[in-house]
């Protein structure tokens, strides 16, 4: 089956370090996205019956879109297209706008999984980058989940944030582990020129990158000292909890993304909507970006998880052995500690993981 993303790109505010498309808008605006989204999904389901065993409302921030709007597009996709009786459904919540009818409207259309951004449990590291809720809202809204028979919750945690330090990181790493969550995000933060947190970023005190490396390796070890299984670079869960939706697209599997930058893999084909409202409510096509799923990126997606690139899967998929060339390699990597190879797989090991990037260059 396949994954169904669902762009949201509204929010109350934008964080200093965001480079998604999203936007403050106006209760009109979110109406009129509202009617456009509905229509999209009617096309969309004339085209095609979809079978989707997961839903992904991304953004931006979901939850300000309003409940009553969510479970409308949820209806409306029940009727457009299929969805398994397990289908995983998240919704992206900003702690802040949580409230007991929004969770109320959630349970009536069958969201199962609720994903927040908490990024620290430190006060100040959280205000720099422009998050305005607490931990308090943050426990609150756990509360809710609970509350609404959602066991199914993950949290955001950043790397590398202005002031943050390895005692500071700890706190947050004990709060998130006392709130239960079955999931973890934990991811480093990215300077993106544009934003207002890439303008001023010699004005602040950033971890040094041994640091923030430290700080990495230290998430990998409390979270697993804990139950959590580290199942892909930047993400960790207790067993039976992996994000289905997220799994679709690192394990190259096929995907449908509505809304405005939402992008989408199907038939091989990639292709996305633009980075504007406006030409998503006037219904026009989205862009082709190429094919994909070829044996370079299934490779270097299949290394981002803990399971790693297993041999017999890539021959299942592209009908012949994995390059001798590309093995010789590996092999040279594994002297490093960079990663392992056996008969079956290739895997990278927690120090191949901060260097991924370099690491999977060096094979693909």
């Amino acid at each position: 089956m396949k994954g169904l993303y669902i762009h949201i790109p509204f929010c109350l505010s934008k964080c200093s370090y965001c480079s998604f498309y999203s936007f403050a808008a106006s209760e009109a605006m979110k109406d009129e996205y509202l009617s456009s989204l509905l229509l999209h999904i009617d096309d969309w389901g004339k085209k095609e019956k979809f079978f989707f065993d997961s839903v992904y409302f991304g953004g931006g921030t979901p939850s300000v879109f309003g409940g009553e709007r969510l479970f409308k597009v949820l209806s409306k996709l029940k009727e457009s297209f299929f969805l398994s009786p397990d289908c995983e459904i998240t919704v992206e919540v900003n702690p802040s706008s949580a409230s007991e009818e929004l969770f109320s409207f959630f349970k009536k259309g069958g969201v199962n999984r609720i994903s927040m951004g908490v990024q620290s449990a430190v006060t100040k590291e959280r205000k720099t980058i422009g998050r305005n809720s607490d931990c308090e809202q943050v426990k609150a809204a756990l509360s809710l989940c609970k509350k609404f028979g959602i066991e199914n919750t993950s949290l955001d945690l950043m790397l590398g944030l202005p002031f943050q330090t390895k005692e500071s990181l700890e706190k947050s790493l004990d709060f998130i582990i006392a709130s239960k969550t079955k999931h973890v995000s934990a991811y480093m933060l990215k300077l993106e020129e544009g934003t207002p947190l890439f303008e001023k970023q010699n004005l602040l005190p950033l971890p040094d990158e041994d640091e923030v490396c430290d700080m990495y390796l230290r998430v990998c070890e409390k979270l697993k000292e804990n139950g959590f299984e580290h199942y892909e670079i930047s993400n960790f869960a207790l067993p039976g909890f992996q994000s289905r939706h997220n799994n679709k697209y690192w394990l190259c599997e096929e995907y449908l993304g509505l809304g405005p930058s939402a992008h989408s893999f199907l038939g091989g084909k990639r292709f996305f909507y633009k980075n504007d409202i406006g030409s998503f409510i006037k219904n026009e096509p989205p862009i082709s970006d190429g094919s994909g799923g070829d044996e370079e990126e299934f490779s270097m997606l299949a290394l981002r998880l803990s399971k790693g690139l297993v041999f017999d899967e890539f021959e299942n998929r592209f009908k012949k052995k994995y390059p001798e060339e590309k093995r010789k390699k590996a092999e040279e990597l594994q002297k490093y500690g960079l990663l392992k190879i056996d008969e079956k797989k290739i895997t990278l090991t927690e120090k191949g993981f901060l260097l991924s990037n370099s690491v999977i260059a060096e094979l693909c």
